[in-house]
């Protein structure tokens, strides 16, 4: 396996044997294998999955309930053997899967604190050195001194998940821990996912949101009926998943194509426009609202290459300070002109700042083409963009 790949998965697949049909003793048992009873059926549950993660990469596993992705997640973290095929990890692997195994009821959180961090591997006196920091991410601090059985399941889960971060792993697996807590627990979710992006952590994220998939995942791959059904750019394979599953009057109210930087749903109005000079692109925005909007709501983009590299992410409530009035919304950023050459899309949304809901989410709502240096009009530093490309705000008006 070549360095920078992290996880390799080679034609894997897994089958589970349910009963059918109880044995009620020896005699039983013996007519049932003379009549080719096998008192139990195979289920096909992963077939031929093959796919490469490259380290540093944030990488989204998404289906719907049933596809067979957490049991592909069980693989990877060695929890299962696959019965044909293999999988390579190169590093050492934090699984985050269901959270709280281990726990006991009758200890206080306190208790379970020390008992959790054990099993990870730590210290008694390394987790009282992170005991406080613990806490107050799960938010939980008047709560330590009762016993579990009298926390909720998302009180459970949140003290599992904050302990959980604390250990220290090349790989990290996450299933569906956004599913628990409330608005302020996901918010600290989220921005925990933003510091391993930044960071540069390897990270497989199972989950059902397609915000969380677009938002964080570089690349993704669509799990159904236990195949590979789609791979590939993240924002890709979110359109994808929402084409396949999601209702149609919801597709015809949140999720439409762009048309020359014009979008149009049932929530907004708004108007895309980008001006390109040999330093810089301008990107102009204006967002106006059909109906009342949430007061925190945001705007973003996201510039992807035609190769489905995505090479540049911006959302407002990461730049402009306070909270974003739509009637309407207008802002404008800068961007340094270094992109290579060759063609690239816009990524639009409009969201609740905890990406709870969507009131635009449009792939496509403008193309536009870096021309090679010679050509007077454009201009291309020929630079990495993923690795010096800044932005910033120069303008909000009023």
């Amino acid at each position: 396996m070549k360095d920078n790949i992290a996880i390799k998965v080679s034609s894997v697949s897994k089958s589970f044997r349910l009963p059918t049909e109880q044995s009620s003793g020896i005699k039983q048992a013996i007519i049932n294998a003379f009549k080719g009873i096998k008192g139990y059926r195979e289920q096909k549950v992963l077939r031929d999955i093959s796919f490469e993660v490259e380290r540093g990469d944030f990488f989204g596993i998404v289906g719907r309930n049933g596809s067979g992705k957490s049991t592909l997640l069980k693989l990877i973290s060695q929890i299962y053997e696959p019965e044909e095929g293999k999988i390579e990890v190169n590093g050492s692997l934090v699984p985050f899967i269901e959270l709280g195994v281990g726990f006991n009821p009758e200890l206080t959180g306190r208790e379970n604190v020390y008992m959790n961090g054990a099993l990870l591997g730590f210290a008694k006196d390394e987790i009282s050195a992170m005991y406080d920091e613990i806490v107050e991410f799960a938010e939980l601090s008047e709560f330590m001194d009762q016993k579990l059985k009298n926390y909720s399941s998302g009180m459970q889960v949140r003290l599992a998940f904050s302990v959980a971060i604390k250990a220290q792993g090349d790989i990290l697996v996450l299933d569906e821990v956004l599913a628990v807590g409330d608005e302020a627990f996901q918010k600290k979710c989220y921005r925990y996912f933003a510091k391993l992006k930044k960071e540069k952590k390897t990270v497989i994220l199972v989950t059902h949101s397609m915000d969380s998939v677009q938002q964080f995942c570089n690349n993704a791959i669509l799990v159904e009926d236990g195949e590979i059904a789609f791979s590939g750019n993240s924002a890709k394979v979110a359109q994808r998943y929402r084409e396949l599953f999601m209702p149609t009057e919801l597709m015809q109210k949140q999720y439409k194509k762009g048309n020359d930087g014009l979008v149009e749903t049932d929530f907004v109005k708004a108007k895309v426009d980008l001006k390109q000079t040999r330093e810089k692109i301008l990107v102009d925005i204006e967002v106006q609202e059909k109906i009342k909007l949430d007061e925190d709501a945001i705007i973003g983009f996201c510039l992807d290459r035609d190769n489905g590299e995505r090479v540049y992410r911006w959302s407002s409530d990461e730049t402009i300070e306070g909270n974003l009035s739509f009637n309407p919304a207008r802002v404008s950023v800068e961007i340094d002109n270094i992109f290579p050459e060759g063609v690239f899309s816009m990524f639009f949304v409009v969201k609740s700042r905890d990406r709870a809901k969507d009131y635009a989410v449009v792939n496509d709502v403008l193309q536009f083409e870096i021309m090679p240096r010679s050509d007077c009009r454009w201009g291309s530093f020929w630079k990495p963009a993923e690795k010096t490309m800044t932005s910033s705000v120069v303008k909000k008006m009023k």
